[in-house]
This record gives C-alpha cells, sequence and structure tokens, in this order.
C-alpha cells in the first residue's frame, strides 16, 4: 500500500469530503461525500473510505 494512500485512509478518518477530493476530485463523490458528512459524521466517513480503497 502507497504511503499516499495510507495519509489519505487516516484523513478521510477525520475530514471525509477533503480525503475524497484528494482521491477523486471535485465531482459527483465529492458532493455525496459532504451531503453523508453533514447528516452524521459516520456515513460520510464510510463512504470516504469506500472511495479511496476502491480507487485502485
Amino acid at each position: 500500500m502507497e504511503a499516499s494512500k495510507i495519509i489519505n485512509i487516516i484523513l478521510a478518518l477525520f475530514l471525509p469530503p477533503v480525503s475524497v477530493f484528494l482521491a477523486r476530485g471535485w465531482g459527483t463523490e465529492c458532493i455525496v461525500s459532504i451531503v453523508l458528512t453533514i447528516c452524521g459524521w459516520v456515513p460520510g466517513m464510510l463512504y470516504a473510505l469506500y472511495i479511496i480503497l476502491q480507487d485502485d
């Protein structure tokens, strides 16, 4: 696993929208992550981890 991916996973635990933005850029995934984080921190975090780990 690359160091940047590990840093992005750690960042997803604290700032999910930022980690999705770094992984995919500004787009639908980032907007969904922001909405899920506003609704609750846990759904935003889980979605961010899903996006980051899916990105191979």
